[in-house]
């Protein structure tokens, strides 16, 4: 059995309704995942899925490649045709349509549960105060196995009808001959690898498979004509899909007094009575008949899974009818024929009990899912476990997930909600926030922008070369004025990259000048009003740090320009009269008025000098 991902949803269904919880549910993994090796071929899960996510293995093709390997074939049929393919009028129309796929020989398994029902007559006859569970249902005897080794003695060690009735159809056949067993088990697909190497029956059928065979052949009850089953014919083994049908066949009392056997059928009545078995069986003082399905009525195998009495009751009137033209000495001497062959089996203790979790990890799981009162008895048993505790003491072998609790879901989800609806309310605090810091940057970004623009416009103006760079000297900035002074190469190199953005400053200004930017970027300190000659020009240069080590700026004059030629004669004149008037002082303070004197004769002569130079630019 596996669970296929893609189809998978999560929904936990089969792992709830799993009776050994051989499906696990880790943090880790997307999908439940079944553990073969605990699993024991139930197909409960198969059955409670309504996605149908949870598959087992497909035979068709297996068969297919069987009946067209050229081989003598047989198939092998369980009685409980009768209660799957209701919808088939008559049981020889049934025959024919498997003789169609091509198989040889058609068998029905109903005369192998005669003679393993006269073999049990025999075991329980010589039990002497031992008692035993039947071993025909797969399902059971894994059960025991992996879940009860202890009580692997008490299987009855016989061999299921199934197996019977192969190992009288080989004796029939040549050995070669090919066998295909189709039923409604699902876990037959592995009983068949117990004998022989699997090589006793090669293949199984479930009946769902028969039908999509059928379908994809196009084979159809109004297309073929009646036939026969292949004897041996079985007698009251056509009652076998019903639970004690096995036990009528061997002609066993059933009655409440005197019957020395128990009859269960079901999951939860099977592992009841494998518990009482277990711990009861001296006051019990009888042998159980066990069926983990409702016999082989509603097996997984089939299609429908409902219906239980009306099934019995097709069951009931085909074996009627089977009864009916029997030949009685004829089955009795092929009883006779195989009653001795050798039915034996033997068991195999395979236990997969998973350890009781210590005490302190089953109360941190139930404080987990909300009781941290111990007396505090919810119990609601929507997880699928009969109490609370034994949710908790599944989530603590590692086999679910707090979350398949309902009341722990229910309390998480309010939680989220209201964390949800807080976390809505703060994130629509920050959306208008944020909104409005958009906005405010939107302003800002705006006004820088006319910032920019303005001072862009500004620098343009001036007569003065602006040049900004940074720590790897290359220009980020520069205004016309600076490409003017740098003469015609920087005016073409202008014209391809405006305002020589990028332009390695090496490349355009003198190797002193480059000294006098590296120093200031290295040591952080301004270089102001340095006279520098380039080519014809005499240049005022003052470079003054704008980020420590990363971005400096320069503002550079062409002395000889007539605009900065007078603002240079008045701007040095007036430092003469700045350090004049110092020694001016010095003096004064030591003669007197003569300073007086002195300073208003110099600054007559500044005025006179400044009127005629207004007068020759206006001019």
């Amino acid at each position: 059995m596996t669970i296929n991902e893609s189809k998978c949803r999560n929904s936990y269904s089969c792992v709830r309704i799993c009776p050994v919880n051989a499906i696990e549910v880790r943090p880790q993994k997307a999908h439940p995942v079944i553990v073969s090796e605990r699993c024991i071929g139930c197909g409960l899960c198969f059955v409670s899925c309504s996605r149908g996510a949870v598959e087992f293995r497909d035979s068709k093709d297996e068969v297919r490649a069987i009946l067209s390997s050229g081989r003598k074939t047989a198939a092998l049929i369980e009685p409980s045709i009768a209660s799957e393919f209701d919808d088939i009028t008559d049981y020889r129309k049934f025959v024919t349509m498997i003789r169609s796929l091509g198989f040889d020989y058609v068998h029905e398994v109903s005369f192998g549960v005669d003679l393993i029902a006269a073999h049990y007559v025999e075991l329980f006859s010589r039990a002497k105060g031992k008692y035993y569970i039947s071993a025909n249902c797969p399902a059971i005897v894994k059960l025991i196995e992996k879940y009860h080794p202890e009580l692997t003695p008490n299987l009855a060690p016989l061999v299921s009808p199934m197996i019977a009735t192969a190992m009288v159809v080989k004796e029939l056949y040549e050995e070669d001959t090919a066998l295909v067993h189709i039923g409604p088990c699902i876990d037959a697909k592995d009983e068949i690898l117990n004998y022989r190497s699997g090589k006793l029956i090669e293949s199984v059928l479930t009946f769902i498979e028969l039908r999509q065979m059928f379908d994809e052949a196009g084979i159809q009850e109004k297309l073929v004509k009646m036939s026969e089953f292949d004897p041996p014919y079985g007698y009251w083994g056509a009652l076998y899909p019903l639970p004690p049908g096995i036990i009528q066949a061997g002609g066993l009392k059933r009655d409440m007094v005197s019957s020395k056997v128990i009859t269960a059928s079901g999951s939860e009545d099977s592992l009841e009575a494998v518990h009482d078995f277990d711990k009861h069986i001296d006051t019990i003082h009888h042998h159980f008949n066990l069926f983990f399905c409702h016999g082989c009525l509603l097996g997984p195998g089939m299609e429908n899974h409902s219906e239980k009495f009306r099934r019995r009751a097709l069951v009931s009137r085909y074996a009627e009818k089977r009864i009916s033209t029997l030949d009685h000495d004829l089955w009795q001497k092929n009883m006779d024929r195989w009653i001795d062959m050798d039915f034996s089996r033997g068991f195999s203790p395979n236990d997969q009990r998973i350890p009781e979790p210590p005490e302190e990890a089953i109360n941190e799981v139930m404080k987990i899912i909300g009781r941290h009162d111990p007396d505090e008895k919810i119990d609601c048993g929507a997880c699928g476990y009969g109490s609370c505790r034994d949710f908790a003491i599944i989530v603590a072998k590692g086999l679910a997930i707090p979350e398949m609790c309902h009341t722990f879901n229910l309390r998480n989800k309010q939680e989220y909600i209201e964390t949800l609806r807080q976390t809505n309310r703060k994130l629509a605090e920050t959306k208008k926030a944020l909104k409005e810091s958009e906005e405010f940057a939107r302003r800002e970004k705006e006004i820088a922008q006319a910032a920019s623009d303005m001072l862009h416009n500004m620098l343009e103006k001036l007569t003065s070369g602006v040049v900004i760079v940074d720590n790897n000297l290359k220009v980020l900035h520069s205004n016309k004025s600076f490409i003017n002074i740098l003469g015609e190469d920087a005016n073409a190199i202008s014209e391809i990259i405006p305002g020589l953005t990028g332009a390695d400053l090496k490349t355009l200004i003198p190797f002193n000048v480059y000294n006098m930017f590296t120093y200031v970027i290295r040591e952080d300190v301004p270089v102001v009003s340095r006279d520098v000659h380039f080519d014809d020009k005499m240049l005022n240069v003052s470079i003054f740090p704008i980020k420590k080590n990363k971005m400096c700026g320069a503002i550079i004059r062409d002395l000889y320009s007539p605009e900065v030629q007078g603002e240079e004669v008045i701007t040095r004149v007036s430092e003469v009269i700045d350090k004049n008037l110092e020694m001016v002082q010095k003096i004064g303070f030591l003669l007197g008025e003569g300073a007086s004197d002195t300073e208003q004769m110099l600054n007559s002569i500044i005025e006179s000098y400044r009127k005629r130079s207004n007068v020759k630019n206006k001019t």
